[in-house]
């Protein structure tokens, strides 16, 4: 499963951009769905289908990454950018951005902006000496995705984009172990999440599920004087209670504690105090949908360097196959 994710995090995918990820998962998913399809907005689908008639769950992760957009190219070659999704500010300097292009740059900052550092204060060095080399590698308009490998530390990992490959990754492995699913199974594979949970609002109003559940990061409190939070590395997979675009549906809370505890996999429940996920737009489709929020505990959220713990990880996946094995007209 670690070669899925290096694969995965390793891919570029900015929000609107995630064609390249798509198509990879496709390929991982292929022979274990009984259907795969694209929709308008680019979202991927893969359809399992049950022993029930009546039932479905949609399960959505998201493809997308945070990244930049190149607003404009002075004469000296430097670019200035604009953010695609929740960039970090205090991340950037020193990193590096790479466009779609290939090109790759790294982020700096004016003289004296560290007094208040902001957007307007940075700009990409691509090694160009002036504006006309600078626009043969990249064009105003072109959007680029931090640019930071892949670490295997044991049993955590660092990458850039674990927000939200993770949690695709947990979706294709589940994919693969279901052995007897009692409803329809759609495994939606999200695109522009990070910029207004786009694509799990149009995927859910076209299949309208019975149940939504989203797979994605969420914070940890575990870090040297971090915020509050009982959310850790290695404690299992995180049960949301409540985030800013989403208050479980008690049910659907209720439903997953006991068979995370019926299944003996380790959980701990989640209060995220800010910040959301797909679920967040799935449960006001239509007439509504019963939603919740399977959570893999991350460190450095919206940073090219988020940490995951594969026992969290492996948690997760395990609880959305007891989820998608289970009758849904039994609850």
């Amino acid at each position: 499963m670690k070669t899925v994710i290096r694969q995965l995090t390793e891919a570029f995918g900015p929000s609107g951009y995630e064609t390249e990820v798509t198509e990879l998962i496709k390929t991982m998913v292929a022979k274990h769905a009984d259907e795969v399809k694209t929709d308008v907005l680019g979202n991927l689908i893969a359809i399992k289908n049950g022993s029930q008639d009546g039932q479905s769950i949609m399960f959505a992760a998201h493809t997308d990454e945070i990244g930049v957009v190149v607003t404009h190219i002075d004469d000296q070659g430097f670019l200035r950018f604009g953010s695609v999704g929740g960039v970090g500010i205090s991340t950037l300097v020193g990193n590096r951005v790479r466009f779609a292009g290939g090109a790759v740059g790294a982020i700096y900052q004016e003289k004296g902006s560290w007094k208040e550092l902001t957007l307007d204060k940075l700009y990409v060095d691509i090694g160009a000496e002036n504006k006309e080399e600078a626009l043969k590698k990249v064009k105003v308009g072109e959007f680029g995705i931090f640019h930071r490998e892949f670490e295997d530390l044991g049993d955590r990992l660092i990458a850039k984009s674990m927000d939200d490959r993770v949690g695709c990754a947990v979706l294709i492995e589940a994919l693969k172990k279901i052995q007897n699913p009692k409803n329809t199974l759609y495994f939606v594979f999200t695109a522009q999440e990070e910029v207004g949970l786009r694509g799990a609002r149009t995927a859910a109003y076209g299949l309208e599920p019975d149940l939504g559940i989203a797979l994605d990061v969420t914070l940890t409190g575990d870090m040297p004087e971090a915020r509050r939070m009982a959310v850790s590395l290695g404690k299992g997979a995180a049960i949301k209670v409540k985030d800013s675009s989403l208050i479980t549906h008690p049910k659907v809370k209720d439903l997953l504690v006991t068979l995370a505890e019926e299944n003996k996999i380790p959980y701990q429940m989640e209060v995220l105090e800010a910040g959301g996920t797909d679920a967040g737009a799935i449960h006001l489709t239509k007439a509504g949908v019963p939603s919740g929020a399977i959570s893999i505990p991350t460190r450095y959220v919206h940073s090219p360097s988020e940490m995951v713990d594969m026992r969290d990880v492996e948690a997760c996946v395990n609880l959305v196959v007891a989820l998608a094995e289970k009758d849904l007209a039994s609850v």
